[in-house]
């Protein structure tokens, strides 16, 4: 079968890889159905690496993906083959302290799709997943819709971590798929303001007709300014989806005393810092998150029962055979991209 695989940086090949086959009686054998591209994937596409994971190549990438289901495992209950599948990426061991503390996005023995040294990713024809990690489909979703799951679930998880009972007002600084995916679902959590910055006007064209109530470009505004004089006892939560020093600057200034600060975005370097001045003077809360956890189901229920819509989070699909095209445009912030989608 094909596989989509990098071999250096910004050089992605198409190779003939072995047809993957059922060896446990739990597992699943997949058709790939759609692929999104995540900002971690163009990290590993543009400079090798996300902190200390380290790419060796050649290496396959990706982990975002709906599959249709092609065989089973005989111990396989409660999946059939023709089954749309959403894929939980995280293969988790279950014996771990943090999977006894109901901790699995920090499993000690996580595999991870599309990540150095454990998974093969999920840009390719076929895969085999535990019947665990395969979340069947059965409300109206598409194999776009179900492959959308997976980014959803992480902004549906920062709100849950992030997001209290006071937590009225909110701020979203980085509005790719991942921060409008954290301003849908700080409104699920009862936000009632919500302002979002982001360096692209496009997104912030998108951010506004979707949801939120101010955008500013940090480019073109003074954004601490103007949050401050829009709400000059501060902001509740703010969730930072840029990865950027300057982001989290931003941040820790238009929080209120008590405020919490998400860091959803992953920076490239290796160190951030922090006014410790600031944050210890209004007891900022500095919240990391680590993907997700235990939040896939509900959102595949979420989104099967038309409770939100994300549709308008893919701007562009683009078919296997033009995946190459696919990471280009979604490296270079082209077209107005926000989500590029791949289909097989």
């Amino acid at each position: 079968m094909k596989a989509l695989v990098l071999t250096g940086l910004k050089k992605l090949e198409f190779i003939d890889v072995p047809q993957p086959k059922i060896t446990k009686d739990t597992d699943v054998l997949l058709k790939i159905a759609a692929v999104g591209i995540c900002g971690s994937d163009v990290h590993y596409y543009e400079i090798g690496r996300v902190g200390s994971q380290v790419v060796i190549y050649p290496y396959r990438i990706g982990h975002e993906c709906s599959a249709i289901v092609a065989q089973v495992g005989k111990a396989v209950k409660n999946i059939k083959v023709g089954d749309l599948i959403v894929v939980e990426p995280a293969i988790v061991c279950h014996k771990c302290d943090q999977c006894k503390m109901e901790r699995e996005n920090t499993c000690r023995n996580i595999k991870f799709l599309g990540a150095p040294g454990q998974l093969d990713g999920c840009i390719c024809e076929s895969m085999i997943m535990p019947a665990e990690n395969c979340l069947v489909v059965t409300g109206e979703l598409n194999r776009i819709q179900a492959a959308l799951c997976e980014p959803f679930t992480i902004g549906l998880y920062s709100a849950k971590q992030g997001q209290g009972t006071h937590s009225r007002t909110i701020a979203i600084l980085g509005s790719g798929s991942i921060g409008l995916s954290c301003m849908i679902s700080a409104r699920l959590k009862g936000a009632e303001k919500v302002f979002i910055t982001d360096k692209l006007d496009y997104r912030l064209g998108i951010a506004s007709k979707h949801g939120a109530d101010w955008v500013g470009n940090p480019d073109k505004n003074d954004i601490v300014k103007q949050i401050s004089e829009l709400e000059p006892l501060g902001i509740d939560a703010v969730y930072e989806c840029a990865g950027q020093q300057s982001t989290i600057n931003e941040g820790i200034e238009i929080l209120r005393p008590g405020g919490k600060l998400i860091l959803v975005g992953i920076p490239r370097e290796d160190r951030i810092s922090f006014s410790i001045d600031k944050i210890r003077r209004k007891e900022i809360t500095i919240i990391n998150i680590r993907r997700q956890n235990r939040s896939t189901g509900q959102t595949v229920e979420l989104l099967a029962a038309g409770k939100v819509n994300i549709d308008y989070l893919v701007t562009h699909k683009f078919k296997f055979e033009d995946s190459i095209k696919a990471f280009e445009l979604a490296a270079g912030y082209k077209d107005g991209v926000i989500k590029a989608m791949i289909e097989f």
